[in-house]
């Protein structure tokens, strides 16, 4: 169990971390084979991803006839043997949006990729949603599995009604933990940081050196949840605080 908590953890370091991947979509093309794309991705307050895509696009063509698709990330940070590298396939159901989530999450999706904006300008590029059933994780050799799905599936966190104001409130009132934070995970040290949205797993954050993801030690799906990893992670990087 503590073995596999630790691969969750760094799966999700992985993931929250990252932005583009390798899309493979069961092709309409060529019946049955599986057909891989680049692409960026988005996550979001839960651990299902956004793609903003055009609908004349080849993985777009084929998951509206076949929703079932995978998503690859591999830390592309990784020395030496590139074999053993960490990297997470995601495997779901890709899907439409609702209006609402169409406007929550193209707002976000423009935020993490500026150059995304000018997409609104072209014919057909719309925001989808993947849906995941299953992860499958691979931190190096030897270290490998299937991670327990519960908090992977779509579900709506009781805290997003108070988003805006959880981080209008660490802003305003706790920018040295959201320094020191960022110091201690990414070594970047910026006094002008700036909390933008949160996911069950943490915050991310705009700083110098552009947008990043502060990890909380456990998810959180309600409020007190969250004040609470908050204050943990508060104390635990008080070191790094701006004095």
């Amino acid at each position: 169990m503590a073995m596999n908590k630790k691969y969750e953890y760094n799966a999700v370091k992985l993931f929250r971390n990252s932005q583009v991947g390798v899309l493979s979509t069961i092709s309409q093309r060529n019946k049955g084979y599986p057909f891989g794309s680049y692409t960026t991705f988005m996550s979001g307050r839960d651990r299902s991803l956004y793609f903003y895509l055009s609908d004349i696009a080849q993985h777009t063509i084929n998951f509206k006839k076949n929703s079932k698709a995978s998503l690859t990330i591999v830390n592309q940070n990784t020395k030496g043997d590139k074999q053993n590298s960490q990297r997470l396939s995601l495997l779901g159901d890709i899907t439409n949006l609702t209006k609402q989530e169409t406007k929550s999450y193209k707002e976000k999706f423009h935020i993490i990729f500026p150059e995304s904006i000018k997409y609104a300008d072209f014919h057909g590029f719309n925001l989808y949603k993947m849906e995941l059933n299953d992860i499958r994780w691979i931190g190096g050799f030897g270290k490998i599995g299937w991670l327990e799905t519960d908090r992977w599936k779509t579900q709506l966190p009781e805290w997003h009604s108070n988003e805006k104001k959880i981080v209008n409130h660490m802003n305003d009132d706790h920018k040295n933990s959201i320094i020191s934070s960022l110091k201690a995970q990414h070594n970047i040290e910026d006094e002008n940081v700036k909390m933008l949205f949160l996911t069950i797993d943490g915050y991310y954050v705009n700083c110098s050196k552009g947008i990043y993801f502060v990890q909380l030690d456990k998810s959180c799906f309600s409020s007190e949840e969250y004040r609470k990893e908050l204050i943990k992670l508060a104390k635990l990087n008080r070191k790094f605080e701006v004095k």
